[in-house]
């Protein structure tokens, strides 16, 4: 047990590494992205299967009861209004909301914790009308991640457009907002 809180006090990164696992479990049972699932779907014969063609995927099985609905889409794809999001093993906490209405469009989303970032954000009662929202606790908040080619390639999130989810309903909606004030909680380096 020694030797394992000395590894962690040897760097921060291992912190991190750990703490975005722990974020990374609790999203996913939160966005229901855990194979079981799947298998519970099956038993019942109610599977959608779809082709990712970005990722070479044939035939995936979607349970319908996991699926996202975005009312007005999201920013420059309105018409694309079905979304899974799925996991992949070891990745920490990258996720994909991978279109069901396309299949060549996905974005890679994470939860603002795993980037140390914690958000405030005021939703209207529009917002909460279009969300079905009626317990803040069944809100979820991702961000769009993408490589920043005027910073060389670097790695951003989009964090003037966060993706708001209620996990009870399975709706959601990309809410763009005019001043973006999030909170650096920690950065580990």
């Amino acid at each position: 047990m020694q030797n394992q809180a000395a590894e962690l006090k040897a760097g921060d990164t291992a912190t991190a590494a750990l703490r975005a696992d722990r974020i990374a479990a609790a999203w996913r049972m939160e966005l229901n992205c855990d194979s079981w699932l799947l298998a519970a779907a099956a038993a019942q014969g109610n599977l959608m299967k779809i082709d990712i063609e970005r990722f070479g995927l044939k035939d995936v099985a979607v349970d319908p009861d996991t699926v996202f609905t975005f009312a007005e889409g999201l920013a420059g794809f309105p018409d694309c209004r079905q979304f899974k999001v799925f996991h992949e093993e070891g990745k920490a906490t990258v996720f994909w909301l991978q279109s069901l209405d396309d299949a060549d469009l996905s974005f890679p989303i994470v939860p603002p914790q795993s980037l140390d970032l914690e958000y405030q954000i005021e939703l209207s009662d529009a917002d909460c009308a279009l969300l079905g929202l009626e317990n803040a606790d069944d809100a979820s908040v991702a961000l769009i991640v993408y490589r920043n080619a005027a910073e060389g390639g670097k790695i951003a999130a989009n964090t003037r457009s966060p993706i708001i989810l209620n996990t009870s309903n399975r709706r959601g909606m990309q809410k763009v907002l005019q001043d973006v004030h999030p909170t650096l909680l920690y950065r580990a380096r």
